[in-house]
């Protein structure tokens, strides 16, 4: 898939046409990650703009007793470290190579170029923190809970937003995140993961092959844990 095909699928660049995809493709360089890669470090400084073409990674931040916490998984079309270009404070968070994972970069410099020249972007863009934003307060609502069940399921949820697919109202997210991840996610320990997810395939709610998850009658399932 060429530079262009990539950012048509990225949400911030779709309504451009593809000789404006093609000047800003032009400027972008790809780049590797192996998995376990630390990509960026929360507090360095924000150079760069990052978006996945291949691969996931893991947007993560250390707990003051020092636990890992994982505020989101990314995967391909999905963009990071736009914040502190916006800004110009330090990382927010950690990001991290979930697997091997791949990427298109661009400078602060073009970057903020890309928003002047195109008032397309930067609607696009402030759209998407908004949804991000909406989706840190439904985080923090739900790491409240006490019930960590309830929070496995709310995390099912958010990993099925944002990495699944649905197909006559099931939805399929391949390559699910390792059970420590989805602990980390929802504030829980993998034992308590692993439990759950033998629950849920005991009611027959979702079916686990090696690292692929299916969630069948999606819209039960969240209603389930709404």
């Amino acid at each position: 898939m060429s530079k262009v095909d990539h950012l048509r699928n990225v949400p911030i660049f779709s309504d451009l046409s593809d000789s404006d995809l093609t000047k800003i493709s032009n400027k972008m360089i790809p780049r590797e990650y192996d998995k376990g890669q630390m990509i960026l470090l929360e507090e360095s400084k924000g150079e760069t703009f990052f978006i996945i073409t291949g691969g996931a990674v893991k947007v993560t931040r250390l707990s003051d007793d020092g636990r890992e916490v994982i505020l989101a998984i990314l995967g391909e079309s999905d963009f990071f470290g736009e914040m502190s270009l916006l800004d110009g404070e330090g990382r927010s968070a950690n990001i991290v190579a979930n697997e091997p994972a791949k990427m298109l970069t661009l400078s602060r410099s073009d970057f903020l170029a890309c928003l002047e020249s195109y008032p397309k972007i930067a609607i696009a863009l402030l759209e998407e923190l908004a949804i991000r934003l909406r989706k840190s307060d439904q985080q923090i609502e739900s790491l409240s809970l006490s019930d960590s069940e309830q929070r496995i399921g709310i995390t099912i949820i958010r990993l099925a937003e944002e990495l699944g697919t649905i197909k006559q109202g099931h939805v399929n997210i391949q390559n699910l995140p390792y059970q420590q991840d989805i602990a980390n996610m929802a504030g829980t320990s993998r034992e308590t993961v692993s439990r759950t997810f033998k629950l849920l395939e005991d009611k027959a709610w979702v079916k686990r092959e090696n690292r692929d998850l299916i969630i069948y009658n999606f819209d039960t399932f969240r209603q389930a844990f709404s």
